[in-house]
């Protein structure tokens, strides 16, 4: 197993390891069981190690708040997945997203998978999920909103092909906003207009 990447920011910081067995894989995931804060990523022999911070959770929770209030708003009904671990040994491949949700009905699979990035590894977090045969996946990165949409490969989106109706743009415009509480409370009022 080497190391190729270390890569720190502020908030969150990811460890890159190459040449990891599934077997290494599991061990170094054992021995971190009983560490809060703590990420795994697995593909093809690619392991990131990923610390969360409070920065990091306070974004997922606001997405995720605020994408809710739309979901009820609507009358869309939707089932919170949380971030389940997905994949297995024989799909090469085990990620938690930070947020999933069925929409409909409940599913084995997630419909959407929310990522939020404050820093990046080696793994392509879209072929994890294609892996997984997620439909959709949203990246919020730098103040942006990327949507990814499976097709035969993921293809970025303007809007959300299950949401159609959703204004992302009002939507970022809350996920930015200075209190969380507020961003909510004032994105259902936008909503009703």
């Amino acid at each position: 197993m080497t190391q190729t990447a270390v890569k720190n920011s502020v908030t969150d910081s990811c460890l890159t390891l190459k040449g990891v067995s599934w077997s290494q894989f599991e061990s170094l995931e054992a021995a971190f069981e009983s560490v809060g804060g703590i990420k795994f990523a697995y593909l093809d022999g690619i392991l990131e190690i990923m610390t969360v911070s409070p920065e990091h959770e306070e974004t997922k929770s606001t997405l995720s708040v605020l994408l809710e209030a739309y979901l009820r708003e609507k009358g869309i009904r939707f089932y919170v997945k949380g971030g389940p671990t997905l994949g297995s040994k024989e799909l090469g491949a085990r990620k938690e997203p930070d947020e999933s949700y069925n929409l409909q009905s409940k599913k084995a699979i997630p419909d959407l998978a929310i990522e939020v990035v404050f820093t990046s590894g080696g793994i392509d977090k879209l072929q994890l999920y294609k892996r997984f045969g997620i439909p959709e996946v949203w990246f919020w990165e730098d103040g942006v909103l990327s949507i990814y949409y499976l097709r035969e490969e993921y293809e970025k989106v303007d809007r959300s092909e299950l949401l159609p109706e959703l204004d992302i743009a009002l939507l970022v415009r809350y996920l930015t906003y200075f209190d969380q509480y507020d961003a909510v409370t004032e994105f259902i009022k936008a909503l009703r207009e």
